[in-house]
């Protein structure tokens, strides 16, 4: 499914949308799952206070790490060929090693914003060639709170975050209106680099926002800092490991 059309956007410009790559009846499969996954877990809320002060009101959201743990069909999705061969083409690897996986879904009318931010802030690597699949799993138009990204800023490097109700951009010289949504159907998947600034706005449709997160990088791609480990971490989801056994 992935062709050098699809690694060449994704190098200009930071993200990548791949219409269609799981079908319809597989996305609602997957949805009903993240669903019922987040009703057998304790109810926490991770809303950054910065998101709150952004959408001015109160705001919610549920998630889930390490959702592979909790549903083997998260386990089955993260091997996919659909999915790992066009996270090797946008990489430029054959080699397909997992960082992390997250579950998120955004309540209806009151679904969480995000703030601008770069994924590498969270956990720097040493040749950034760390990159999210977000798979969608009912539609995400702008209503809804869909994605929104800044093209191109990948090519500026790491930039100097705030710690203020959380780990992004200042609001000032980065404010969410600013970018460009992607909205997507259920079925689509995003993927995004994690030097590319992105963020996203609430949910004020009357439909949860239901996303599956998959955080991919190249094996020989080694963490600068010891932070944001995770179960699973170091999986091999495409072709093998270099560094095995060093």
């Amino acid at each position: 499914m992935a062709d050098s059309s699809m690694a060449r956007f994704y190098q200009d410009h930071g993200y990548l949308l791949v219409k269609g790559l799981i079908g319809k009846d597989e996305a609602k499969a997957y949805r009903e799952e993240c669903h019922a996954v987040l009703s057998r877990l304790r109810p926490a809320d991770p809303t950054w206070g910065s998101a709150r002060q952004l959408a001015g009101r109160a705001t919610e959201l549920r998630h889930c790490h390490d959702a592979q743990f909790h549903s083997a069909a998260f386990a089955r999705l993260m091997v996919d060929p659909r999915f790992t061969d066009v996270a090797a083409a946008v990489m430029g690897s054959e080699n397909v090693q997992l960082h992390h996986t997250k579950i998120f879904v955004k309540p209806a009318e009151k679904g969480s914003p995000f703030p601008l931010h770069q994924d590498a802030a969270h956990f720097p690597h040493t040749r950034h060639t760390v990159g999210a699949a977000i798979f969608h799993f009912d539609d995400a138009p702008e209503e809804k709170g869909c994605v929104r990204v800044v093209p191109g800023s990948h090519k500026s490097g790491p930039l100097p975050h705030v710690e203020e109700g959380g780990w992004h951009l200042p609001p000032s010289d980065w404010p969410l209106e600013a970018a460009v949504p992607v909205e997507a159907e259920a079925g689509d998947v995003l993927f995004l680099g994690y030097l590319t600034v992105h963020g996203s706005g609430v949910n004020r449709a009357d439909e949860a926002r239901t996303t599956l997160l998959i955080q991919f990088r190249d094996p020989l791609d080694r963490p600068a800092d010891d932070v944001h480990r995770s179960r699973g971490q170091g999986m091999m989801l495409r072709g093998f490991d270099p560094l095995a056994g060093r």
